[in-house]
């Protein structure tokens, strides 16, 4: 007996038990999975339907399942959505006890296996994107699909896909491939190559077999398609046919669709189909923590004290590279003295030529927050912290307000740098202040000396 009939018989008997009404309403759209274990699985249409069978019909489903099958059964309700969410679990663990016969050595995925979820340092400013990046690697195809990451160089963008990529191969047994635009750029000129016999077939199907009998796609940079008009269109044909398929597509650039002018406008377009996620570069805090986990992590000789990490933290950018370069660096440098022990005086000596001048000196955020803590008498920790006090609170506001009005950053980006505040905080700061300027000459007067010590005035 199939399924279907016994679920078939099981109803007609439940309905000579119940009334029309409470067989229409609990039990007419229910469905049986599958009987394993003992245990029939049943499938409900709604969340409801859950508590009220168990807590009214238990004894009722049992009993009827034990009169047609002869077996005692316990029972197990579900939604179809779990019902989907089981289907993916047993899924992977049939991809994974076929991993090792499919990723076989001679598939060139491109993925540095150094690049991993375990090792991206989360912080305020890229937590939305390394949980959408996680999403995306846990159900490849199915959640945000393309998924678009932006933000400037050396934030974590390349870390986050090969982070994706290695997740998938480590969990499953899809086909990934990581290129680079210029790579895929390159590919396409080859299959359109002639051979000795004057034609192009093996490049062709070298290229499609490539590019389109993969599960997951993972193309960095972009941007450098731009330009490139018979490469955007192939691109543009090879994302329809994964899309298509529902293979996932994950793509990272320097800049957000829209900004993209010289991509194809069907592009950019597809692009924003998925999920669209900003980067952003690291506040002070995650800054201490890449570059506490990069000492850490290479196990170096040398302690490094707090205080030569918060001093590279404050003055090195915001590219990850850079931060890590800047250790390699001061330890370079104290090696080349004899191995002169690393303090504050040898960082600033070490670092003179390796700090962005111009860019991390210039009139950002955390410049202002330092010379606003300094005139308040406070600490910048103070500045960035949850702390409500007056004294606190009130120099927040004029920093968020100066932030504001002096570097131009959106709301969510000054919000991050204060501790990862709502960005709805800081848009009433700066409409507080800007208030109580027109009415209080002493609050005007300070915010001018403030813009005098920060040199915009």
């Amino acid at each position: 007996m199939n399924l279907d009939s016994i679920w078939s018989n099981f109803l007609n008997k439940i309905k000579s038990e119940l009334n029309s009404l409470s067989y229409n309403t609990w039990f007419s759209e229910t469905k049986l999975y599958k009987l394993e274990n003992n245990t029939a699985t049943i499938i409900v249409p709604m969340p409801i339907h859950k508590k009220h069978l168990l807590d009214n019909y238990e004894l009722l489903i049992k009993n009827t399942l034990l009169d047609i099958m002869g077996t005692p059964y316990e029972i197990l309700l579900l939604l179809n959505e779990e019902i989907e969410e089981e289907k993916k679990k047993e899924a992977v663990l049939i991809d994974n006890s076929e991993i090792k016969k499919t990723n076989t050595p001679n598939v060139n995925n491109n993925l540095n296996s150094k690049y991993t979820f375990d090792n991206f340092i989360v912080g305020n400013s890229n937590k939305f994107a390394h949980a959408a990046a996680l999403s995306v690697a846990e159900n490849p195809g199915y959640m945000y699909n393309p998924l678009f990451l932006y933000g400037n160089s050396g934030l974590g963008k390349t870390h986050l896909m090969h982070a994706i990529g290695n997740y998938i191969i480590n969990h499953s047994n899809k086909k990934v491939l990581y290129v680079t635009s210029e790579q895929f750029r390159q590919d396409f000129v080859k299959a359109n190559r002639k051979d000795e016999k004057g034609t192009n077939f093996n490049y062709i199907d070298f290229f499609k077999d490539k590019y389109r009998n993969i599960d997951v796609l993972i193309i960095d940079d972009i941007q450098f398609l731009g330009g490139a008009a018979q490469s955007q269109q192939e691109f543009f044909h090879t994302f329809n046919n994964l899309y298509n398929d529902s293979k996932q597509i994950i793509i990272s650039s320097d800049r957000s669709p829209d900004d993209l002018k010289l991509l194809e406008d069907r592009l950019r377009t597809r692009f924003c189909w998925g999920l669209t996620v900003n980067i952003f570069p690291p506040d002070f805090s995650l800054k201490i923590e890449i570059l506490k986990k990069k000492i850490l992590a290479d196990n170096f000789e040398q302690d490094i004290p707090d205080d030569v990490i918060e001093y590279i933290a404050s003055n090195i950018g915001p590219d990850v590279r850079q931060l890590e370069g800047s250790i390699t660096r001061l330890l370079a440098y104290s090696a080349i003295m004899g191995g002169e022990k690393i303090n504050l005086d040898l960082a600033i000596e070490a670092l003179k030529d390796f700090i962005s001048k111009g860019i991390w000196e210039k009139n950002d955020i955390h410049r202002i927050q330092k010379i606003v803590s300094e005139y308040f008498q406070i600490s910048v920790e103070d500045i960035r912290s949850k702390k409500r006090s007056s004294n606190i609170s009130f120099p927040r506001q004029i920093a968020m307000y100066l932030c504001r009005t002096i570097t131009n950053e959106s709301f969510p980006k000054i919000a991050i740098e204060f501790g990862g505040k709502d960005h709805s905080t800081v848009m009433y700061s700066v409409e507080k202040i800007e208030n109580e300027i027109k009415v209080n000459k002493d609050l005007s007067n300070i915010i001018e000396k403030l813009k005098k010590d920060i040199g915009v005035v």
